[in-house]
């Protein structure tokens, strides 16, 4: 399986790690799953992790951003994005992570907003989990 996570999947695995998008992060680093990111995913993931609400929530100071947010990078599998298929999504910031899914031939989005993405997904072949869905699918 090849999932991609949504920003919000990735605020949550570091401000709460006992739920389930943290369990997603785990399982990635025991090889359950490949995760998929791209350059401009990357770069939100760390722009929206380092923010101060989000960093207090964790209980993390910057460095411990960097650390988390350089460990995620790392069990990446790398997408080279070569084009792009914007815009298909309502929200914008949205748009990096269907790419990253498009070009990285990915199983399914991870997110808590399922209804950010609409139908754009399944136009190619993708499908849209939460956490915990994702997780079942993992165990199976």
């Amino acid at each position: 399986m090849r999932y991609v996570l949504d920003t919000d999947v990735v605020v949550s695995a570091m401000r709460s790690p006992a739920g389930a998008s943290a369990a997603l992060s785990l399982a990635a680093l025991d090889g359950l799953f490949v995760l998929v990111a791209n350059v401009p995913l990357v770069i939100e993931y760390e722009a929206t992790c380092s923010l101060p609400e989000h960093q207090l929530a964790a209980g993390l100071n910057e460095g411990e951003v960097g650390q988390f947010l350089d460990a995620l990078a790392a069990l990446a599998d790398p997408v080279e994005t070569h084009f792009l298929w914007r815009p298909r999504l309502r929200d914008p910031a949205d748009e990096m992570v269907l790419e990253a899914a498009v070009h990285g031939r990915v199983d399914a989005i991870v997110s808590f907003n399922l209804r950010d993405y609409g139908t754009a997904p399944n136009d190619f072949g993708i499908e849209v989990l939460k956490p915990s869905e994702a997780l079942k699918r993992i165990k199976q």
